[in-house]
């Protein structure tokens, strides 16, 4: 079971429908259930799919030197995936993840799922709760 925000969700589905008929990939990153306000029901230590990196985010840093500076160190667990021609399931020629969530259109909650590495189903339950804000250090 994988555990995403709605408004998460909602966003990578908005991106989806925007960007078609290119396909969109980002990377995921989790936060675990004991960092959100409020009891969420879930163990403290559940990761729960709460923000995205943009594909391009440190993008020349690796193609120089092979280290990726786009993912935030502890993050990128995860991936979303757009098929805009294809089927709901993982493909062979996508970047997968630990867990991948894959939209096709319409793109809205009845099309999108999410697997595992090896492409079998993982129930997706998506959480009514806001992460805790993050901000930079001075």
């Amino acid at each position: 079971m994988i555990h995403v925000t709605r408004d998460l969700l909602t966003v990578l589905l908005d991106r989806a429908a925007e960007r078609d008929p290119a396909a969109v990939t980002l990377r995921l990153s989790t936060t675990p259930a004991a960092e959100f306000e409020g009891d969420l029901g879930l163990d403290p230590e559940t990761p729960v799919v709460t923000h995205f990196t943009l594909a391009d985010v440190g993008g020349s840093v690796n193609a120089v030197f092979g280290v990726d500076l786009g993912t935030p160190a502890g993050r990128g667990d995860a991936r979303f995936l757009s098929h805009p021609i294809g089927r709901l399931e993982v493909s062979k020629t996508d970047d997968l993840a630990a867990v991948v969530l894959v939209a096709v259109p319409p793109y809205d909650d009845d099309h999108v799922a999410a697997f595992d590495r090896a492409g079998d189903g993982i129930e997706l339950v998506v959480l009514d709760a806001a992460p805790p804000e993050e901000s930079v250090p001075e």
